[in-house]
């Protein structure tokens, strides 16, 4: 009995090897359903194919420092510089050479579900991550800028192994690891994409649980950021001791009310 076209399907799921002989013998069917699931698995096919080249160029940075010998290449990112309330949050990450996470790049073109599930992956297989978080007080007391390059160093000297190289994304370090600055290194770079996904996955999580600790003002919906809404809780609320001071609208409220 011939297969349906329903088993066919079915078994199109599971193939990746274009030499699979049941492919010759699906093409020689006359049956336009199977014709139009063969389309779409090829399709499918380039489309995964172009995923793993652009992967592939995703470690070009990292494989011209592996091929020197330097095997430990770090990551390294931050989120949060935007906000008005809320730490700044950096990761730094040393992936395996082997690492094969297609879906890592930068956390901004993520989904929270494939954030949430990459954050866990990359955790299971990253050969060291570490972390910096530089809060509202100090973001005041240094600015924001400083404070990211500070949540970053913290981040390199928490990895071990140390690192042998380091890609950053958009910033200098004042260390005497051997780095590279790269403008959009979250979408030029897996090591940096990594980071960024540790780092929001991080800050999210952390803005969520101060949401519990100051009701009302919506931070693990926007975390942090001068929503419209935020903003209105700020007006009605005032300011928590996790909001930016030296921020213009958190600055505003707080001359309103004296």
């Amino acid at each position: 009995m011939a297969e349906t076209i329903v088993q066919i399907k079915h078994s199109l799921k599971v193939i990746t090897n274009p030499a699979d002989p049941r492919l010759a013998n699906w093409r020689q069917d006359s049956r336009s359903g199977v014709q139009q699931a063969l389309q779409q698995w090829e399709k499918q096919q380039l489309k995964l194919a172009a995923k793993r080249e652009n992967f592939k160029t995703r470690f070009t940075f990292e494989a011209q420092q592996w091929d020197q010998g330097l095997s430990h290449v770090a990551g390294v990112d931050e989120v949060g510089r935007g906000p008005l309330a809320g730490p700044v949050v950096a990761a730094a990450v040393i992936l395996p050479h082997d690492f094969a996470e297609l879906d890592v790049i930068d956390s901004k073109q993520l989904s929270e579900k494939m954030r949430d599930q990459l954050f866990d992956r990359i955790i299971a297989q990253a050969l060291s991550i570490g972390i910096g978080v530089v809060d509202a007080t100090v973001i005041d007391d240094i600015n924001i800028y400083e404070a990211a390059r500070l949540a970053m160093t913290q981040a390199v000297a928490e990895l071990a192994p140390e690192p042998d190289y380091l890609l950053i994304d958009a910033m200098t370090l004042q260390t005497d690891i051997p780095q590279l600055s790269l403008i959009k290194g979250d979408a030029r770079s897996n090591s940096i994409a990594a980071a960024s996904i540790i780092a929001k996955v991080t800050r999210d999580r952390m803005m969520a649980d101060y949401d519990r600790q100051y009701p009302g003002y919506g931070f693990a919906q926007h975390a942090g950021y001068g929503t419209k809404a935020h903003l209105a809780a700020l007006a009605e609320l005032g300011v928590t001791p996790i909001h930016r001071r030296s921020f213009g609208p958190v600055k505003s409220v707080i001359a309103d009310k004296k």
